[in-house]
C-alpha cells in the first residue's frame, strides 16, 4: 500500500481553503461504511482530479462538498460554512455538480427549459437567461436539440446538456462526474478548453473520473481512492507519472507516461505529444 503521506500538497500563497474535509467518515442508512477519515483542503484556482475504481468513495466524498450528502463523523467546510448546518440548496448557487447518471438531473419537456429552470430559480434576469441559455447550447453542440425532450437525447448529449446547465449559472466549484462518458474527442477537447477557462476565473473544478488520458494534459492535482479513503494525494506527475502508485488504487497510467518511462525519461514527462516529439528531436 502507497502511504499518502509520501506527497504533500502545498499550495503556496493560499490561507483559507474553499473545501476542507476533517477526520470525515460517513455511513449509509444500512450502516456500510463508505468513507473513512477523510482529511484535505481545497484552495483558490485548483483543479483536482479523484479517481478510484467503481465503488473507491469517489462520488460519494464530492456529494458532501455541495450538501447533499453529511458526514457521519467529522467536518465538511466550503467556503468557511459547515455543511452540517447548511442546506444544499444554499450552497448549490456556489457548487455545481454534475452526476454520474444524467438521468438523475433532468426532467424539463425541453433542452432549452431545461437550462433555464435553475438560472430563473437563481434570480438570474430574463435577459441574463437567455445569454447564457444560447451561451450553453452554442457551447456544447446543442443548439439543434433546444426544442427537443432531453430524454431524447444520447447520452453523451445529456451528459453535455448537464455540464451546460451548470455552468450557465457559472458556480464557484464545479464538479464533474465522469464528465467524458460518452463524448468523443473534439467535444473532450472542448471540455478541457472550458474547464481551463473556469479555472482562469480564480474557480475550482474537482473531476470524477477513470479517464486518464483526459486529465493527463491538464495536470491536475491527483487523488487516489481506495475502500472509502484518499491513499495518495499528490500532483499528476508524482501520481500518475509513477505507476507503484497508480497501480496501487489500479489506475493504469497515461499513455504518455508508459512511452517515457520506455523511453527512459526522467520526471517530469511530456503533457502532450507536441512535447514528446520536442523532446524526442531535443528541441
Amino acid at each position: 500500500m502507497i502511504s499518502k503521506d509520501m506527497f504533500t500538497v502545498n499550495p503556496e500563497g493560499f490561507s483559507n481553503p474553499v473545501v476542507e474535509f476533517e477526520r470525515v467518515d460517513f455511513s449509509h442508512s444500512n450502516g456500510t461504511i463508505a468513507l473513512r477519515d477523510i482529511n484535505f483542503q481545497i484552495y483558490p484556482s485548483e483543479l483536482v482530479a479523484i479517481l478510484g475504481t467503481n465503488g473507491a468513495g469517489k462520488s460519494t466524498l464530492v456529494r458532501h462538498i455541495n450538501g447533499l450528502l453529511k458526514p457521519t463523523h467529522g467536518k465538511v467546510r466550503v467556503f468557511g460554512e459547515d455543511t452540517s448546518s447548511t442546506t444544499a440548496a444554499t450552497l448549490s448557487k456556489r457548487v455545481g455538480i454534475v452526476f454520474q447518471n444524467p438521468n438523475n438531473q433532468l426532467f424539463a419537456q425541453t433542452v432549452s427549459k431545461e437550462i433555464e429552470f435553475a438560472l430563473k430559480n437563481f434570480g438570474f434576469g430574463d435577459d441574463l437567461v437567455r445569454e447564457r441559455v444560447r451561451w450553453a447550447l452554442d457551447s456544447f453542440s446543442l443548439s439543434q436539440y433546444s426544442e427537443r425532450s432531453p430524454m431524447e437525447l444520447s447520452g453523451g448529449e445529456k451528459k453535455r446538456l448537464c455540464i451546460a446547465l451548470v455552468l450557465a449559472w457559472n458556480p464557484d466549484i464545479l464538479i464533474l462526474d465522469e464528465p467524458t462518458v460518452g463524448q468523443d474527442s473534439e467535444q473532450k477537447e472542448n471540455l478541457s478548453l472550458i474547464i481551463r477557462q473556469f479555472l482562469d476565473q480564480k474557480k475550482n473544478v474537482i473531476l470524477v473520473t477513470h479517464d486518464v488520458e483526459f486529465i493527463w494534459p491538464l495536470q491536475p492535482r491527483t487523488m487516489l481512492m481506495s475502500g472509502g479513503s484518499i491513499i495518495v494525494d499528490g500532483s499528476s506527475q508524482e501520481v500518475l507519472g509513477n505507476p507503484r502508485v497508480s497501480q496501487s488504487a489500479r489506475i493504469t497510467v497515461p499513455q504518455l507516461v508508459d512511452f517515457s518511462i520506455r523511453s527512459g525519461w526522467q520526471m517530469p514527462f511530456p503533457v502532450s505529444t507536441e512535447e514528446a516529439n520536442a523532446r524526442i528531436h531535443g528541441t
